[in-house]
């Protein structure tokens, strides 16, 4: 961190003379140059290295995690979380340091000599004098020009001609644009909630969620509200303007990482946020998020689309199972507590849930950092919208799906996985006690796969592990037609493969 004159030394101006000096002065030597102070360095983090032979595409780490709802104590940071858990305060003393002297021109303007006092005749007329007076002048001009702007304004109105304009308060009439971050932010808040969920044990979490429609359902993530789903847990949403409300779960998709809840004695004047269209968003669109970041309720933040089609797999750490999602990446600043609040375009619509960041990963005292870092990712929008149809109508999700089990490694090859893999989702050579690598008469079967067989293309997208098929496949509707390129015995072939589907999150 720096200021504008740190690490530079600023020379002293020597005060003007006074104005009736007993003799003229001897000329003086000139001061010898200060010498330039050390300039503060300030250390970049390096860059995170990129692993090799990864796709146009890479994989999500399975560790990653979503964010969850601002735990009671923190929890271990993962790789990328649910935003719920807390970072430990990085504050240091003494910083910032004070600001450098500024040279006091003519005196200072506030006792000492008077600004602008007149300098005493130079007993010769050398070069180097007239140098030194040239720049005193200028120095002096500058006081001048200082001290009666100064007296200017501070004058009492002792007669007219004064041409003084003082700044005025803001115009009553002023308003910010629709189009603003204040605007978007003044039309947005009263319709976003802060999730507070609380299971029979008594731990539970802050997240954030947003209108949906009319009848008071309310869209956010399944982990920000996990704890409470079980019987017996409490559950509630609190406005902007401070009114709370309990809710029930209407129903939840773990795998997707959506949830719908409905408030209980819901109010009549209910607006929903605008939903935009997920599939239109460009990369440095300009993003908003609104949630609750630890616990700071209606906290606003900014940034851009970073990236799109992100695949990242995430996990609340409370069991084996994962979420997938084909993110949106953005830099908008999202925390522990922002889980389940709406990413929201420059236009006021809903582009996508915030749901889960990348972590820092261990820091060098042996503690975790779990904060933003600048990656955050989110549930497009679009996918959300029909998952939460889905749970409104009948209250489980419904996944399409190709009826194939494939390794969730990065880099799931015939390699075995790790970096000397080939990049693509291997379908699974063996199954297991309830399950057969391949379904039979289900997609994959119909469509000529093997047991073995590299996926490496699903629909225009490039493959490079199975949590990035599991990711693009989600974004399918089952009965969709999708081209699928696979490699067996280092043939590439393409194939038409109709996706099935699999009713709630019990297999």
């Amino acid at each position: 961190m720096s200021t504008e004159n740190e690490g530079t030394a600023v020379p002293a101006v020597p005060p003007a003379p006074s104005s009736a000096p007993a003799a003229p002065p001897a000329p003086a030597a000139p001061p010898a140059a200060p010498a330039p102070a050390e300039a503060e360095q300030t250390l970049v983090h390096g860059a995170v290295p990129q692993p090799e032979g990864s796709a146009p595409r890479p994989g999500p780490d399975p560790a990653t995690t979503p964010m969850p709802a601002t735990p009671d104590a923190p929890a271990p940071a993962q790789q990328a979380y649910a935003a719920h858990e807390s970072a430990p305060s990085q504050g240091g003393v003494g910083w910032p340091p004070p600001p450098p002297t500024l040279p006091s021109y003519g005196g200072g303007g506030h006792g000492g000599e008077p600004w602008g006092a007149p300098q005493p005749p130079a007993p010769r007329r050398r070069a180097g004098g007239l140098i030194a007076a040239v720049v005193a002048a200028a120095l002096v001009a500058g006081g001048i020009g200082g001290a009666i702007g100064y007296f200017a304004a501070d004058r009492e109105d002792n007669g007219s001609g004064s041409t003084t304009v003082a700044s005025s308060n803001t115009p009553k009439d002023f308003k910010r644009d629709p189009g603003t971050v204040a605007g978007v932010a003044a039309a947005s808040l009263p319709s976003v909630v802060t999730i507070e969920a609380q299971g029979n044990d008594g731990e539970g979490g802050t997240g954030t969620g947003f209108i949906y429609d009319k009848e008071g359902h309310i869209l956010t993530n399944n982990h920000v509200v996990a704890s409470a789903a079980s019987g017996g847990g409490k559950l509630s949403a609190t406005f902007s303007n401070g009114k709370k409300y309990d809710a029930e779960v209407v129903g939840r998709a773990q795998g997707y990482d959506v949830a719908v809840i409905k408030l209980k004695n819901a109010p009549a004047n209910l607006k929903p946020l605008s939903l935009g269209d997920s599939d239109k968003v460009a990369v440095g669109d300009s993003t908003i998020a609104i949630g609750a970041p630890f616990g700071l309720s209606n906290t606003v933040t900014t940034g851009i689309i970073s990236a799109k089609n992100r695949p990242v797999a995430s996990s609340d750490g409370q069991n084996s199972k994962a979420s997938y999602m084909s993110a949106l990446q953005t830099d908008a600043s999202i925390n522990p507590g922002n889980s389940g609040g709406p990413l929201i375009n420059s236009a006021g619509a809903v582009i996508g849930i915030n749901s889960a960041i990348q972590s820092a990963g261990a820091g060098g005292m042996g503690q975790s950092q779990a904060g933003s870092i600048g990656l955050g990712f989110a549930i497009p929008i679009n996918q959300a919208k029909n998952v939460a149809e889905q749970l409104i109508k009948t209250g489980q999700p419904v996944y399409p799906v190709i009826g194939a089990s494939v390794g969730i490694q990065q880099g799931s090859g015939p390699g075995g996985g790790g970096p000397s893999a080939t990049d693509g989702a291997q379908i699974s050579q063996q199954g297991n006690a309830s399950q057969q690598p391949i379904t039979p008469g289900g997609p994959a079967d119909k469509a000529g796969l093997k047991p073995g067989d590299v996926i490496t293309k699903f629909g225009d997208m490039p493959i490079d592990s199975g949590p990035t098929l599991i990711s693009e496949i989600w974004t399918h509707k089952p009965g969709d037609q999708v081209p699928l390129t696979y490699k067996r015995d280092g043939k590439e072939s393409t194939v038409t493969i109709t996706l099935g589907e699999r009713k709630g999150d019990s297999n």
